[in-house]
């Protein structure tokens, strides 16, 4: 992380740390908030927060705006949008509390932050990232939400692997802990039926989970799931298209040379599949010791591990 000469003005520490190039402070409303204007993987930011909220943090709000675009950028070889506002609303306290995004007609993320959150609660945040991969995703209604939350809680730890923000023993650590909870319980009906908490962000993301897998041993690691994504985004532009889900599916699987994403969502949608989890991560070599896990390398899906966390 780049810190900015103790010289500096607190105006000025911004610009340092964003880069010169492309970066303006400026007033975004009378005395309440104040604006930044810069450049993210091609796209065109604008930011506002409370100054009067953030007198010292100005500019670790802004070094956290660019980190969280930079990972998503990275992992979709662009920025999903071409313009976009982030919004942050101040709360008592500390932490990134949550957000919410939208894209018509524009581009727009709100996200709350507490105002004593420091460095470091910023730079191991990951409601930015989760936001941000929203907009790379067409729209395909709330039936389906499943897919749009369940990616983007996939996504977030691959991409900030990836971009060397997380590490990869914390990912399959927290998959270990949580995605269980996205497994059917009595009475479900399937991912587009069964609507609960669990099942719309940890289902979604074990639906992701399985398709990398099964995407990377059908290519021998030529593609993932993160080739499928990249092509849906360049052929819809994201969250600004409604596109059915089928046609996010049959983007995704054409442009890996495999059935593995209408395969999946065939045997999901309607019915409870409950796959064995721990099976499958041991044959990735990931396996529980304490709180964390052991990554086994010996394993006999160890390489498609590695290619998943791996930047293409």
């Amino acid at each position: 992380m780049t810190h900015p000469p103790p010289a500096l003005t607190r105006r000025a520490a911004a610009a340092h740390l964003l880069g010169l190039a492309g970066f303006c402070l400026c007033a975004a409303g009378p005395r309440t908030a104040r604006g930044a204007e810069l450049t993210i993987g091609g796209a065109a930011v604008q930011f506002e927060f409370d100054p009067h909220a953030f007198p010292e943090d100005g500019a670790l709000l802004l070094e956290w705006l660019r980190r969280s675009g930079d990972i998503v950028a990275h992992y979709y070889g662009r920025f999903p949008v071409t313009r976009l506002k982030v919004r942050v609303m101040a709360a008592d306290g500390d932490g990134v509390r949550g957000g919410k995004t939208w894209a018509n007609p524009d581009a727009f993320i709100r996200v709350t932050v507490g105002q004593r959150t420091s460095r470091a609660q910023l730079q191991s945040d990951w409601v930015l990232v989760h936001e941000m991969t929203h907009l790379a995703l067409p729209d395909t209604g709330e039936e389906h939400a499943w897919l749009s939350e369940g990616l983007a809680t996939y996504v977030e730890g691959v991409a900030r692997v990836q971009a060397g923000n997380r590490t990869e023993t914390d990912v399959w650590a927290e998959e270990l802990r949580s995605m269980p909870r996205g497994l059917p319980q009595d009475g479900d009906q399937g991912l587009d039926h069964t609507h609960t908490w669990g099942r719309t962000y940890w289902g979604g993301a074990m639906f992701c989970l399985l398709a990398d897998v099964d995407i990377h041993r059908r290519t021998n690691s030529r593609y993932g799931l993160q080739d499928a994504l990249r092509a849906v985004l360049r052929a819809s532009g994201g969250l600004a298209a409604d596109w059915p889900i089928e046609r996010v599916l049959r983007t995704g699987d054409e442009a890996v040379g495999t059935s593995t994403l209408a395969d999946l969502y065939a045997r999901t949608k309607d019915a409870p599949m409950k796959p064995d989890l721990m099976a499958l991560w041991r044959e990735l070599g990931v396996e529980p010791d304490g709180d964390s896990v052991r990554l086994n390398d010996a394993a006999p899906l160890a390489g498609v591990r590695h290619a998943i966390m791996r930047t293409r």
